[in-house]
């Protein structure tokens, strides 16, 4: 109760994610927790011309005052200023970790080496900012029973490597296996087909999807003396199996993602 109060305004320090830290008041506080007066602060941080108001001075000497603006998440994100919570009741919240997921698959590096198609993505700057990406998350983000929902860069807008929110979209698990591809499976050959040696040939095959139980089955689709008929037969198909799923989902999915289904086209540069 009797501790003196010692003036720390003006004492600098830097906390552990590297940022400088000024205190620009100190005061005393009774703590009613633990019966006893405290020594609290105000930090200023100037890279960010931010302060945080109220924290033990015991926090900033250890360097445990945290920043919103401070780019904590992969280099890349921080949480920002705004009603969208990082976690509630101890655990994340579905839209910190699908914005965390998404920094992770751009700028993790680990993540990349076992998910190459990833390198060379990126997140536009807006959605540095987690409270920019959970209101869009919240206008957005969908469920439907029994599905898994993934947030999608690049079926609204073929080879797009950018999240943004124009380009974004959320889409059901089966409707994502559409488009997963078997690189190591091909060969040098390009999509949908292969060759084969011994007779030659191209042989053509495509997974289908179906759309009622979500499984997908490799359909056989014969033998073809050149590599550009062999994968026409496959475009054929797989459009029309795009088509088909699109039509199941219709009423359960954004409008916007039915129509760049409907309209997708299979190139042979896939």
């Amino acid at each position: 109760m009797g501790r003196k109060s010692i003036n720390r305004t003006g004492e600098k320090g830097i906390n552990n994610f590297g940022s400088e830290m000024i205190i620009v008041n100190s005061y005393m506080k009774f703590n009613d927790k633990y019966k006893r007066n405290y020594t609290y602060v105000d930090v200023y941080f100037p890279e960010y011309n931010w302060t945080f108001k109220g924290v033990r001075y015991e926090s900033f000497k250890n360097g445990n005052v945290k920043c919103p603006y401070e780019r904590t998440v992969f280099g890349i994100g921080y949480v920002g200023e705004g009603k969208y919570k990082v976690s509630e009741n101890g655990k994340d919240t579905k839209s910190y970790n699908t914005w965390r997921n998404m920094l992770q698959r751009c700028y993790n590096e680990k993540c990349q080496e076992k998910n190459p198609t990833y390198k060379g993505c990126t997140v536009c700057d807006e959605w540095h900012n987690f409270q920019n990406f959970a209101k869009w998350y919240e206008d957005n983000y969908y469920e439907i029973e029994g599905e898994r929902i993934h947030l999608d860069k690049d079926i609204l807008c073929k080879g797009n490597k950018i999240y943004t929110p124009e380009t974004c979209v959320f889409v059901p698990q089966t409707i994502n296996m559409l488009f997963t591809k078997r690189q190591n499976d091909r060969g040098e050959s390009v999509i949908g087909t292969s060759y084969h040696k011994r007779d030659k040939k191209y042989q053509a095959y495509c997974s289908l999807i179906n759309p009622k139980t979500g499984k997908s089955k490799d359909k056989y689709l014969g033998y073809y003396d050149t590599e550009i008929e062999a994968f026409e037969i496959y475009k054929y198909y797989k459009e029309r199996n795009i088509k088909q799923v699109a039509d199941y989902y219709r009423d359960l999915i954004p409008e916007r993602l039915y129509m760049a289904l409907y309209n997708y086209e299979v190139e042979i540069t896939d």
